[in-house]
C-alpha cells in the first residue's frame, strides 16, 4: 500500500508506459545488520523475493550466517521486494548492503561506520546513486568533549565528505521514540526523513512518534534533548512509515513501524529517477545530460516535488495528492516556514510528502540552464566567486520563466548545494581509513528569489527564501498576480575557499495564458 496510490504513488511508475523499477541502478545500504542472501545464509529461501546484489562486513565480505538481521531485510524489502503482493519502490534495482556488525569501542563506531559507508559508496565501480540510512549514533556516545549536533561528528563528516567524493545521495532516517536526533541527522548534504501514518486510508500524517527538529524529551543520559545547534532544523522530507508491510529473510511477511521504513522508499525512488534520466541521456533527448546524476539535483527533484496540500482538480496546487499535517493536524501552509522567509523547511514535516510521481513530473521538466526556461524544470550549475558584481551587489543567475504564471496559483522551488568537507588523507591512498579524520571547511550562503520578471531590486521580490544557517532554500508560494515572474539564484557569501559554487535547482509553476493576463493587469 505504501508503494501505491495511497502511499508515494511509484507503482504507477512500474506501469507502462513508464516501465520505470529501477533496472541496472545501484543503491546502497548500511546498517548494523544485513539481509540474508539465499545461497550464503541458512535463513533465506530459495525464490527469495527480496535478492541482495551483494552482501559485505565493513571493507570486506559478508560471512555467511553472520549479522543476518530482520530489520535490514525490512528495509532491503521496501527497496526491492519483488512479491507481486509487496512489490518494493524500485524492484529491479541492484541493491548493495553492508552490515557493520559489532562495534570494537565502547564508546562510538563511527570509524567503522565510515569505513563501511565507503565501502558501499564504491561498489559499481564508483556508480551508487543512493545510499540508505536506517540507523544513527545517539549523541551521548559521540567521543568528542561537549559533543553537539553541529554537524562534526566523524560520522555527519563522512557522509557529507562521501556525497561530494562519490556522487551519492544520502537518505537519513529521522529519529523517533524516546531519544532525540542522532548522528549522522545534522548532515548538510544528504535528506533526512520523517515518517507518515494513515489518515482514512492513506499516508497523509505524520507520526506522533516522530522526533521532529525540536524534540521536548531528554533521552537518557542527556541534560537536554538531542537538537540540531541553532535554529537550523533536521527534517528534510516525509515518507509512508507506519504499519508497513515487510519481508523477513525467509520470506515471511511482517509489519513494523519507524523511519527507518520511510527512508528505504526515499532512496528506491531515486533509483526509478536514475532510470529515467539514464533512459533519456543515452537515447540523446535534448536537454539531459550526466548533470542528472548529482545528489544535489536529485535532492533539489524529491523535495520540490514534495505534496503539502491537496489539488483539487484545476491544478493551482501543482497537482499535490494529499494535504500532509502535522502532529497539532496543522498544514504546511499555517507554519512559520510558508510565513518566514529565513526557514525553508517545515520542523516537522519538511518541504512536504514523498511523491514519487510527481518527482518523476518534475524531473522530467529537463535542465534548463539560466535564462529563458519552462514553467517546470530543474538545473545543476554554478557561480562565481560572490564577489560584488557590476552593480554592486552579490554574484547571481537569473531564470525567466517563459510562460506567464497563473493568479492564485502556488509555485514551488528548491535551491540545494553542498557543505564542503575534506579528508585529511595521512597515507595519500584517497580512502578513508580508521584513525583518520576530517576537516569542515564550512557552507557558503546561496539564496533564492522569486520576482516579477521586469524587477531588479530583490527587496521587491514577491517571496523568497534566505536562511543562514541552511544547505537548502524552499519557496512555496502562491502567484499574487497572473504575469511573468523569474527567479534569482543569488551567492550572498562566500565562507570556503572554493570558487565557483555548484548548486541544484528545481521549479514548477501553472501557466497561464496572454489573454487572461491582460484581462487581469490594468
Amino acid at each position: 500500500m505504501s508503494v501505491g496510490a495511497d502511499g508515494i504513488d511509484a507503482r504507477r511508475l512500474h506501469e507502462a508506459p513508464f516501465n520505470l523499477t529501477g533496472k541496472k541502478i545501484a543503491i546502497g545500504q548500511v546498517e548494523g545488520g544485513r539481509p540474508g542472501l539465499f545461497g550464503l545464509d541458512k535463513l533465506s529461501t530459495a525464490n527469495n523475493p527480496v535478492t541482495v546484489n551483494q552482501v559485505l562486513q565493513l571493507d570486506g565480505p559478508a560471512v555467511a550466517d553472520d549479522f543476518v538481521d530482520n530489520h535490514a531485510n525490512h528495509v532491503a524489502s521496501v527497496m526491492i521486494s519483488q512479491d507481486k503482493r509487496l512489490i518494493g519502490v524500485a524492484p529491479d534495482a541492484t541493491l548493495f548492503s553492508a552490515a557493520i556488525g559489532p562495534l570494537t569501542s565502547e564508546l562510538s563506531g563511527q570509524p567503522q561506520e565510515c569505513v563501511t559507508t565507503q565501502h558501499i559508496a564504491l561498489r559499481n565501480s564508483g556508480d551508487v546513486r543512493a545510499i540508505n540510512f536506517s540507523f544513527g549514533e545517539p549523541l551521548v556516545s559521540d567521543p568528542r568533549p561537549n559533543a553537539s549536533l553541529d554537524g562534526n561528528a566523524l560520522l555527519t563528516q563522512c557522509v557529507d565528505w562521501s556525497s561530494i567524493v562519490h556522487d551519492a545521495l544520502y537518505v537519513i532516517a529521522g529519529n523517533q521514540g524516546g531519544g532525540g536526533i542522532p548522528i549522522p541527522t545534522d548532515n548538510f548534504n544528504g535528506i533526512n526523513v520523517a515518517y507518515s501514518t494513515q489518515v482514512e486510508g492513506r499516508f497523509a500524517k505524520i507520526d506522533y512518534a516522530n522526533a521532529g527538529s525540536e524534540p521536548t524529551f531528554n533521552p537518557r543520559g542527556t541534560a537536554s534533548p538531542e537538537s540540531n545547534d541553532g535554529p537550523r532544523r533536521s527534517i528534510s522530507l516525509v515518507a509512508p512509515g507506519d504499519d508497513i508491510s515487510l519481508l523477513n529473510p525467509n520470506g515471511q511477511e511482517a509489519f513494523s513501524s519507524g523511519s527507518s521504513f520511510a527512508a528505504p522508499h526515499v532512496a528506491a525512488t531515486v533509483a526509478l529517477l536514475q532510470e529515467w534520466s539514464d533512459r533519456q541521456i543515452r537515447s540523446g533527448q535534448p536537454r539531459w545530460s550526466l548533470d542528472a546524476r548529482d545528489p544535489m539535483v536529485m535532492k533539489a527533484v524529491l523535495l520540490n516535488a514534495a505534496d503539502k496540500i491537496l489539488d483539487t482538480g484545476d491544478g493551482q496546487n501543482l497537482g499535490m495528492a494529499r494535504t500532509l499535517l502535522d502532529e497539532a493536524n496543522r498544514t504546511w501552509i499555517e507554519s512559520d516556514a510558508y510565513s518566514n522567509q529565513q526557514i525553508p523547511l517545515h520542523n516537522e514535516l519538511g518541504t512536504g510528502h514523498l511523491n514519487a510521481f510527481r518527482a518523476y513530473e518534475q524531473f522530467n521538466g529537463g535542465q534548463w540552464a539560466p535564462g529563458n526556461v519552462a514553467i517546470q524544470g530543474w538545473d545543476y550549475n554554478s557561480l562565481p566567486m560572490a564577489t560584488p558584481s557590476e552593480n554592486g551587489g552579490p554574484t547571481y543567475v537569473e531564470y525567466i520563466i517563459e510562460q506567464p504564471l497563473k493568479s492564485d496559483s502556488y509555485f514551488a522551488a528548491t535551491l540545494t548545494w553542498e557543505r564542503q568537507v575534506y579528508l585529511a588523507d595521512d597515507n595519500n591512498n584517497g580512502l578513508y581509513d580508521s584513525g583518520e579524520s576530517f576537516s569542515n571547511s564550512g557552507l557558503n550562503d546561496l539564496n533564492l528569489y522569486l520576482m516579477p520578471i521586469d524587477e531588479d531590486d530583490i527587496s521587491k521580490s514577491i517571496w523568497s527564501s534566505v536562511s543562514e544557517v541552511d544547505s537548502v532554500e524552499h519557496i512555496f508560494h502562491k502567484i499574487p498576480q497572473a504575469g511573468r515572474y523569474k527567479l534569482r539564484v543569488v551567492y550572498q557569501q562566500r565562507v570556503t575557499s572554493e570558487t565557483p559554487q555548484s548548486y541544484g535547482l528545481a521549479w514548477w509553476g501553472v501557466g497561464t495564458s496572454a489573454e487572461t493576463i491582460s484581462n487581469a493587469q490594468p
